[in-house]
């Protein structure tokens, strides 16, 4: 398991190479939920995702010799431009592997920070190539069962507990299960008896679906979201997810969508599916504790393009 020292050490390799970004009181969103709301602004992250923290924890930690036979990854989008955009800043050669349905915007900005990219027909098969590269000698940065990249994804979570002491419920999104993970090991250290709540689209259930098995197990996708989109988790972020994490929610694609609408006209921030997800949960949580809580919400990310949501919605 991952814990608190874990993510303080990341904290301390990381600084420098990425954005200590905003949280803040969203008046807007308060007003909307009915109950004091504040965000964790990931989505001003470098790359426009929490992504880079874990790329950059990882990748900072390589030997010369790991560094000359460079990384690969696999992606939906997010972590390849965290992936690629470290590398180009360390001058490491970065294989990314993304499945065709992947959004075009990021693979564009994956090429353009240096990356190699490799396209699969699908998500499945990324994975696979994904670890054929790796026997070949080039070092797995992998999205959520590296407990480095873990630890360095959880640096949101030790940010929002310094930062907003008051919160007594955080919602989180999940797609592999690192980000939720390191915020809830964070936080529950920082802030004994917070709650912290998983968020997913009914399309892409892997978490859960692998706490209704007991264990990780394969899951067929079909949402729109993406960069949610994981085939199975990892048996480090499930440990985690089942022992610290409160429940996990589970909102339609349109629900996601219509979130993505409301934090732009509410909080005024442009946010992806994978953060616009929150706000429908957001309004269960306060159904579930009453209207006395005070909400922490993970914007992880904020790379939609407009002609994407407009044919969404």
């Amino acid at each position: 398991m991952v814990d608190i020292r874990d993510i303080e050490a990341a904290a301390e390799r990381i600084a420098g190479h990425v954005l200590r970004t905003p949280t803040l009181p969203s008046p807007g969103l308060s007003a909307l939920l009915g109950a004091p709301v504040t965000a964790k602004l990931e989505l001003l992250q470098l790359g426009g995702s929490f992504k880079v923290r874990g790329a950059a924890a990882k990748m900072l930690t390589l030997t010369d010799a790991e560094r000359a036979a460079g990384v690969v990854a696999v992606s939906g989008g997010n972590h390849a431009i965290a992936v690629a955009l470290m590398a180009q800043a360390l001058k490491i050669h970065a294989t990314v592997v993304m499945p065709k349905a992947a959004p075009a915007r990021s693979v564009e900005a994956t090429r353009a920070a240096g990356a190699e990219v490799r396209l699969t027909d699908d998500v499945v098969a990324a994975f696979t190539l994904m670890e054929e590269l790796q026997r070949d000698g080039l070092t797995n940065v992998h999205p959520f069962a590296d407990p480095v990249v873990l630890a360095g994804q959880g640096t949101v979570g030790l940010e929002l507990g310094e930062d907003a002491s008051e919160l007594t419920d955080v919602l989180v999104s999940i797609g592999g299960g690192a980000l939720i993970s390191g915020v809830a090991v964070a936080l529950t250290a920082l802030r004994p008896g917070i709650r912290v709540w998983g968020v997913e689209t009914e399309g892409a259930r892997t978490m859960s679906d692998a706490l209704a098995a007991g264990g990780p197990v394969p899951t067929k996708l079909s949402s729109i979201v993406t960069t949610l989109g994981v085939p199975k988790t990892a048996q480090l972020p499930y440990d985690i997810v089942s022992t610290l994490v409160t429940d996990v929610l589970l909102v339609s694609d349109s629900e996601a969508v219509q979130g993505v609408v409301e934090l732009a006209e509410h909080a005024k921030v442009w946010a992806e599916p994978a953060a616009g997800c929150l706000l429908p949960a957001a309004r269960r949580v306060l159904d579930k504790v009453g209207p006395d809580a005070r909400l922490g919400l993970v914007l992880c990310g904020g790379n939609a393009a407009f002609r994407d949501v407009v044919a969404w919605t």
